[in-house]
């Protein structure tokens, strides 16, 4: 497994996929008063998710098969004073019922998770299943469109077809990927494998990766425009599979 994106979730001001979590949150909140929010990241690695989300309050379990990954969340959730909110498990999605209650977390994350498993079918209908009635599912996916599009600008015509013609959106044999998604595909994913209802699916990285270096790196005003393009893009239904990942929220029943 790998760990998702190294960010903050920061609320309103974050990006869109920190905001889409923060919402959850504040709703799981809401609904169940008087208790921590529980949290399940699967292939959470060193919790550059988890650590934030236990910031917020929330009780963050995190299953990883790496070990060393494990041992650096643990270092990670200490140096940020929620050693307590982060409970690191090992384990895998393929066997994520012996290590994770079916029903027992208000939001389970998959970040960075269903390009790399065997079986993205079963990855989902296993993130469904540890679900509570009326949770979430996160997920998190990178984009086969933006891939094709970043090669195709760069002058790598061979691997911007591969990508475009190959089933699974991969190179070839060596990809360390298993496979890359696109918008229709996740959305079916989701509802057939999952039974879930997806609420949210956006853009994340949808303009600001083919935004030039020189104006990303124009100090703080110029980040400014940036998040608010982002903002906006994210949701454009015509920006979605240029976006370098794509994003779903998606509820069970």
């Amino acid at each position: 497994m790998v760990s998702g994106p190294a960010a903050e979730v920061t609320g309103v001001d974050g990006g869109p996929v920190h905001r889409a979590l923060a919402a959850e949150i504040t709703g799981v909140r809401h609904r169940l008063p008087g208790r921590a929010p529980r949290v399940l990241d699967v292939g959470g690695g060193s919790g550059a998710w988890a650590v934030p989300l236990a910031r917020l309050g929330c009780a963050v379990t995190v299953v990883d098969n790496s070990p060393n990954a494990l041992a650096a969340l643990q270092r990670r959730a200490r140096e940020a004073g929620v050693h307590d909110f982060v409970t690191p498990v090992q384990g895998d999605v393929d066997a994520l019922a012996d290590v994770a209650p079916a029903g027992g977390a208000d939001l389970v994350l998959g970040h960075g998770l269903l390009e790399v498993v065997d079986d993205a079918a079963a990855a989902v209908s296993a993130l469904a299943t540890a679900a509570a009635a009326g949770g979430a599912i996160s997920v998190l996916v990178s984009s086969r469109y933006a891939a094709v599009l970043a090669r195709t600008l760069a002058g790598r015509l061979a691997e911007a077809r591969a990508l475009l013609t190959d089933p699974d959106g991969r190179l070839g044999p060596g990809d360390a990927l298993r496979r890359r998604l696109d918008v229709g595909t996740l959305r079916a994913l989701l509802e057939s494998a999952g039974g879930l209802r997806v609420e949210v699916l956006q853009g994340d990285g949808a303009l600001e990766g083919w935004i030039p270096g020189s104006v990303r790196d124009g100090g703080p005003g110029a980040a400014r425009e940036v998040a608010e393009l982002e903002h906006l893009a994210a949701a454009t239904p015509a920006l979605l599979d240029v976006a370098a990942r794509l994003h779903a929220m998606a509820r069970r029943a």
